[in-house]
């Protein structure tokens, strides 16, 4: 593949710069437990970010995502808060955050942080309050709390099922030892729902939002953003009566549904636009809201949140025709409310692409048959899901807008996906056996060494099992080697930096073989989605995803020209 030598480029991070530098960003997600561990307790921690962020910025990223850092007993990965303003002492310090928030803006990286607003933990002060309040108290009117119908209350306020499986409803045992109250949890039963009609519930998260930007955060990601505000008028419906939309899978709301983006939600954010413009620059935000594109404008608005997370392009299957449809619908609906388009392929939640796209027909979404057989290795094709990946990821990156990266994505890592049932840890596949395999392959800790404890990660082992084959991806035996698929995604978000300009794009041909496109400053984008070869256009070819065949693009290859 060419060399970046061809063009004079700048390679220090951060050249995304001023108060808009979010709209077409390279954002690193880092889950913090998976990333390197400082003391060799097989737990990631911040000092282990620290000591990383020479690598972060010779990758070429302009922002971190860090995962949730808070106090938990990690009944969901880090998703059940019991602090929202303090570090998990497993993990470091407000120190040790505050040393690494330094590190990283030191080296031109912004730091995104992620806000978990539609519940708390079970074990934070406000629920464990509310436990020992009455019936009717201020405490409880923190969260949703419900008599039980039948005689003598046995009975969930309604037949609802959470999204990890089970009841959405959970029995409290009363200060007297007596069976009382109900409360509502959309996810696990130790992620309690706020109750976001209360106005105390509304201030508090004002006030951590601000304690984290006036440390530093530069943004933050919202977790569930659509699910806030709840319409719990009574008689509640039954699961039959409710909406389609947002109780399957896809989760794609569409306002109907009583807990699902209902539009009061906005009201809630347009307060939080209001602190965040208090700051210089503005505080970015980005919404996980999994809602129908109709209603995405909405969180992305410049008197919202500023952008929200479209995931079409990571459910997609590596297709021509389904990659042009969801580009130009994204961009069209970026270019009508003002937002800038997000770009995201694999996270914390799903199967690695690399994996994905070298599954057989069938896999189902996500790659979950896959994983429910067994997760074998020997079903993946893993050197056509790399070459796909890689391709895909270079034409992501050639997008107007923001790029979402994952964690070892960088180095073509696949997912783990024998993982013995005794050491798996997300709670979705204990609460849904034989249903929801879980996400733990995609957590695994990253290998950072070919050889040692861990693979480089710490000198006590890691959380999650490794397996053998981690060796061949790791940092040490990619680095500075040419055509890695490490130095790839380097010299890509160089090439990225120094070409980004107008978020405008222009189609030059789009069929069911080949998606090619120009970007302001002359650059191209051309992916060979066919089966031949395919002619380039004039100009430099500056990078590829994969070695062209007598100067012309073979399938599943991109290539950037100027």
């Amino acid at each position: 593949m060419p060399s970046s030598s061809s063009l004079n480029l700048v390679s220090a991070a951060g050249a995304t710069t001023g108060p808009d530098w979010w709209r077409q960003a390279a954002v690193y997600q880092i889950y913090p437990r998976s990333f390197s561990d400082s003391n060799g307790d097989g737990i990631g921690d911040l000092k282990g970010i620290t000591a990383k962020v020479p690598y972060l910025q010779a990758l070429g990223i302009d922002a971190v995502w860090l995962s949730p850092f808070y106090p938990s007993a990690l009944a969901d990965g880090g998703y059940d808060v019991d602090d929202y303003r303090n570090v998990d002492p497993k993990l470091g310090t407000l120190a040790d955050f505050d040393e690494m928030t330094a590190a990283l803006h030191a080296a031109g990286i912004k730091l995104i942080a992620d806000i978990v607003p539609n519940h708390s933990s079970n074990r934070h002060e406000w629920f464990k309050e509310a436990l020992a309040a009455p019936k009717g108290s201020a405490a409880r009117a923190r969260y949703i709390f419900r008599d039980g119908l039948g005689k003598d209350g046995e009975v969930p306020p309604s037949d609802w099922d959470s999204k990890f499986g089970g009841p959405a409803w959970e029995r409290i045992i009363e200060a007297d030892g007596t069976p009382g109250q109900w409360y509502m949890h959309i996810f696990a039963k130790e992620q309690p729902d706020f109750n976001w009609d209360n106005p105390e519930v509304r201030e508090d998260f004002l006030t951590t939002l601000k304690f984290w930007s006036d440390r530093g955060v530069d943004g933050f990601r919202i977790d569930v953003a659509h699910a806030l505000v709840k319409d719990l008028s009574e008689p509640l419906p039954s699961k039959a009566e409710l909406p389609v939309e947002g109780t399957g899978a896809d989760g794609l709301a569409d306002g109907s549904h009583p807990f699902w983006d209902r539009d009061d939600v906005h009201g809630i954010y347009a307060e939080w636009r209001k602190l965040f413009n208090q700051y210089t620059p503005p505080r970015t935000a980005v919404a996980e809201a999994w809602v129908h594109a109709s209603r995405r404008a909405r969180y992305a608005s410049p008197e919202g949140l500023g952008q929200a997370f479209n995931f079409d392009l990571l459910q997609a299957d590596f297709d021509a025709d389904a990659f042009r449809s969801i580009i130009t619908k994204n961009l069209a609906e970026a270019e009508a409310t003002g937002a800038s388009s997000t770009w995201v392929f694999s996270n914390h939640d799903v199967v690695r692409h690399a994996t994905r796209y070298g599954l057989p027909a069938g896999s189902g979404r996500h790659g979950q048959d896959w994983l429910r057989q067994g997760g074998s290795a020997s079903a993946v094709d893993t050197e056509l899901g790399l070459a796909r990946a890689r391709a895909a990821s270079l034409l992501m990156f050639a997008l107007p807008g923001s790029a979402y990266l994952y964690q070892g994505e960088e180095l073509g890592l696949q997912e783990v996906g024998c993982i013995a049932d005794s050491a798996r840890q997300d709670p979705a596949f204990f609460r849904n056996p034989g249903v929801d395999i879980g996400r733990d392959g995609c957590r695994v800790p990253l290998p950072w060494t070919s050889e040692g404890t861990s693979f480089g990660f710490g000198d006590g082992g890691a959380h999650l099992p490794q397996p053998e084959w981690f060796a061949g991806y790791a940092v040490d035996a990619q680095e500075n080697v040419e055509d890695s698929t490490l130095e790839f995604y380097r010299e890509a978000l160089l090439y990225r930096r120094h070409l980004q300009s107008a978020e405008q794009l222009k189609w030059v041909r789009a069929d069911a073989s080949v998606l090619h496109f120009s970007r302001p400053n002359g650059w191209q984008s051309v992916t060979n989605f066919g089966s031949g070869l395919v002619e380039l256009p004039a100009g430099t070819v500056i990078l590829s995803s994969g070695p062209l065949e007598g100067g012309k693009l073979p399938r599943n290859t991109t290539a950037w020209i100027v």
